[in-house]
């Protein structure tokens, strides 16, 4: 069985708040966005893992889709083995989700091929113990988020009628790095509020925390967003934490756009 993992993109993300658990409390939007890996799973065999495609970093024992297949197989003993190929396409490290993606996607596909009858409820119960933006991925829709990303609630965000271009410098940004930078406050305008008016007016009152020290470490990154603006986006936005750039355009008004020649670009007409 094969299935394709999508990718993300947080419209809006701000830190309200540290937590006791050393997590921080937040909000964001969450978008789906049609930039996908592919993921097969066969068996019957070993448990094996290999991937194509970009390079994976870190140990193949790490990886979200195997843990994923153990966390099922705890409550389901009678799991079978699988022989996992990744093929990885969504850029790693640019706050586009990707590998908490391939998690979910791999809870599901393992769900309806060995029939375990999980209702989504109890997939994102096991999504959440994966990642906190695993969760998202089941529900797979745009979603209000907050806590650490997983309580999620649909919102009716709707970018069909306009064109998205995500621009990835290929810049890794760690996380827990970003997250230190940030002084956590509440912002006089909850996001899901802001995220319902008019796009063109989101370029006034949704912003992403990350932005300043992200953009001061790499001030490639904030160039990206003015080009982005200066080529007629209705709204530009840093995704995550980064690095991917986001630019929501009038629909089939991408044109003309030079980039580096190093830099990943994704249109979405």
């Amino acid at each position: 069985m094969i299935v394709f993992p999508n990718c993300k993109i947080n419209l809006g993300l701000h830190i309200l708040r540290r937590r006791a658990d050393g997590f921080h409390d937040l909000e964001t939007v969450f978008y789906p966005v049609p930039v996908n890996d592919a993921l097969e799973a066969l068996s019957p065999g070993q448990l094996q893992f290999s991937s194509s495609g970009i390079a994976i970093p870190g140990e193949v024992t790490d990886n979200l889709c195997l843990k994923a297949w153990h966390l099922l197989k705890r409550d389901f003993p009678e799991l079978p083995a699988v022989n996992i190929h990744l093929h990885k396409h969504i850029p790693i490290g640019a706050g586009l989700g990707g590998g908490s993606a391939d998690a979910a996607f791999m809870l599901q596909l393992l769900n309806d091929k060995f029939r375990l009858a999980l209702s989504a409820e109890k997939l994102v119960y096991y999504a959440a113990q994966l990642g906190s933006d695993c969760a998202f991925f089941i529900r797979n829709r745009p979603c209000y988020a907050t806590g650490r990303g997983e309580v999620l609630e649909p919102i009716a965000a709707d970018l069909s009628g306009y064109s998205l271009l995500l621009v990835y410098p290929g810049i890794h940004v760690n996380t827990g790095w970003a997250f230190r930078q940030i002084t956590p406050a509440v912002p006089a305008r909850q996001l899901r509020e802001s995220i319902l008016q008019p796009v063109n007016e989101w370029k006034t009152l949704i912003t992403n925390d990350f932005e300043a020290p992200v953009f001061r470490a790499h001030p490639v990154l904030g160039a990206i967003k003015e080009k982005l603006y200066e080529a007629g986006a209705v709204y530009a936005t840093m995704s995550g934490s980064g690095s991917a750039m986001v630019g929501i355009f009038p629909k089939n008004k991408i044109t003309g756009i030079v980039w580096d020649a190093g830099y990943r670009v994704f249109e979405m007409i």
